[in-house]
């Protein structure tokens, strides 16, 4: 076992939590974490977000002491919520609610505001670049650019993540739009000929390590 491997272990037993616990906080598997815990992972990601939830300084955790010089950082960061695809058009409509609900949350470091969410991939649609067990973090609070990622909903039906493409503003002066998959084997959605409501924009991609 590497120290570095030793001093994530160590701090996750002082503070009584699970390895469970710390994975679901950082947004990655149980088993990505318990391969960094005994070493198997020998550059892991998200030792930031390893180290919000753990309560301590990223350079102990690297170095086994705090730089002398340098005043320590305070670290920011705020849970989101980690929702399933057919919970995505509720949490747009009622996140004031969200308190009489039971989620499990992630921490993430961006700025956000409280009705950002976590989503886990579904499916190979936007395969190769998002694969199913990627997270993603969606912030409904920014308004997409062309070439951007977004999840939107179809009517009454479960929501989708697509790549939002402008087409032309129509006579109520509304502009029009396509959701485009990167795996050329699903079909294209156009709000031409569907109604189509964009929910939020993809601020932040947790890819995982992939089995070979």
């Amino acid at each position: 076992m590497s120290q570095l491997a030793h001093r994530i272990k160590a701090r996750r037993e002082e503070l009584g939590l699970t390895q469970e616990e710390v994975a679901k906080q950082v947004g990655i598997k149980q088993q990505s974490y318990q391969a960094i815990e005994t070493g198997a992972t020998k550059k892991p990601r998200f030792l930031y977000e390893i180290s919000l939830a753990l309560k301590c300084d990223m350079s102990w955790l690297l170095s086994g002491k705090t730089l002398p010089h340098l005043t320590p950082a305070t670290l920011k960061a705020c849970q989101i919520p980690l929702i399933n695809y057919a919970q995505v058009l509720q949490w747009a409509d009622y996140h004031i609610q969200k308190e009489s609900i039971k989620y499990d949350y992630i921490l993430a470091s961006l700025e956000l505001s409280d009705r950002a969410f976590a989503l886990e991939i579904n499916g190979d649609s936007m395969a190769p670049e998002f694969r199913e067990g990627d997270l993603i973090i969606i912030e409904p609070a920014i308004t997409p650019k062309p070439g951007e990622f977004v999840v939107a909903v179809s009517g009454e039906r479960e929501a989708t993540f697509k790549k939002y493409r402008e087409l032309e503003f129509d006579v109520q002066n509304e502009i029009q739009f396509e959701l485009i998959p990167l795996n050329n084997d699903y079909l294209i959605m156009s709000s031409l000929n569907q109604s189509i409501r964009i929910i939020g924009t993809l601020v932040e991609q947790r890819i995982f390590r992939r089995k070979r």
